[in-house]
């Protein structure tokens, strides 16, 4: 007997077709009990932290008329104006604030190299592929989840008591948080490095550092780097409110400003320091793709 005898028939369009369609109204059925159940969850979550949506959407208008307050003069010849009226006396207080916003910035990058490094020390024992033992490697993750999901100012709040206000207590706050955040991304990193050249070292007899250091660090250095780079820029935002609780930096002129309703002055430090972030986005975006470039 032939082949052909014995091999079913092909699907027709209309087959095809039904086919498809029950594919699709699978997917929709599945995103459908989805949406339903995070909506449900919302509302869930919504009720047991007593949000009040009456209350929200009967006082939601007052926070564009703060920000409009803000770019409004209240004092000088131009009250009342629009602040780009009277620039001079928009930033009256520019010296003082770029003295802040100058201890802002270096709280951010010490905290940042500081940071960086300890994720960088601890990741290599977290990694599940480098042979690390299971609890060290278990003790180190949980180390780090606890330095990233506890908030920068609680830490900063316990730093202030511990050791007064001041700019060490948002070093020590960001570095905590920073170690846990880069760790983790570290060890994700080295998670999906290319095992050949380990073991190629591992079969010559290299040691466990010789092993990291000529077989997984040349591999996962840019990532590294990059990922250092990005989380400064997100301490610099961390550090500028940072002096919320008294750790120094223009955060506690900005709060200051905004309990005491200097509202020009609010948005001249929020321009301030839109501006420095903006600056500092762009500078460490060419120097982490010159850096890509260079090692790849």
């Amino acid at each position: 007997m032939t082949r052909s005898a014995y091999s079913p028939a092909p699907p027709t369009i209309a087959q095809l077709a039904a086919s498809y369609a029950a594919e699709v109204a699978r997917k929709r059925r599945r995103f459908l009990v989805f949406a339903t159940g995070v909506a449900l969850a919302v509302l869930a979550a919504g009720w047991l932290a007593e949000v009040d949506l009456g209350l929200f959407f009967s006082n939601i208008h007052k926070f564009p008329n703060y920000i409009g307050r803000i770019f409004i003069l209240d004092s000088g010849p131009y009250a009342g104006s629009f602040v780009l009226f009277d620039i001079p006396g928009w930033f009256w207080g520019l010296g003082k604030w770029l003295r802040l916003l100058a201890d802002t910035l270096l709280i951010a990058y010490v905290a940042t190299v500081l940071g960086a490094l300890f994720g960088f020390l601890l990741c290599f024992l977290a990694a599940g592929n480098l042979g690390v033992s299971a609890p060290v490697r278990f003790g180190v993750r949980r180390i780090l989840e606890f330095c990233r999901t506890v908030p920068e100012l609680v830490f900063a709040l316990v730093f202030v008591i511990a050791f007064g206000l001041g700019p060490i207590a948002g070093v020590l706050a960001i570095i905590v948080h920073t170690t846990g955040a880069l760790g983790k991304l570290f060890y994700e990193v080295l998670e999906n490095i290319d095992q050949k050249p380990v073991e190629g070292l591992i079969a010559s007899g290299a040691s466990w550092t010789k092993t990291m250091r000529f077989a997984v660090l040349p591999q996962v250095l840019s990532n590294f780097v990059s990922y250092a780079l990005l989380r400064f820029e997100i301490n610099v935002r961390g550090a500028s409110v940072m002096g919320f609780v008294g750790a120094g930096g223009i955060g506690q002129d900005l709060m200051e400003a905004i309990r005491k309703f200097y509202y020009p002055d609010v948005s001249a430090i929020l321009v301030l320091i839109i501006i420095t972030v903006a600056l500092i986005d762009l500078i460490t975006e060419r120097v982490r793709r010159r850096f890509i470039a260079e090692t790849h």
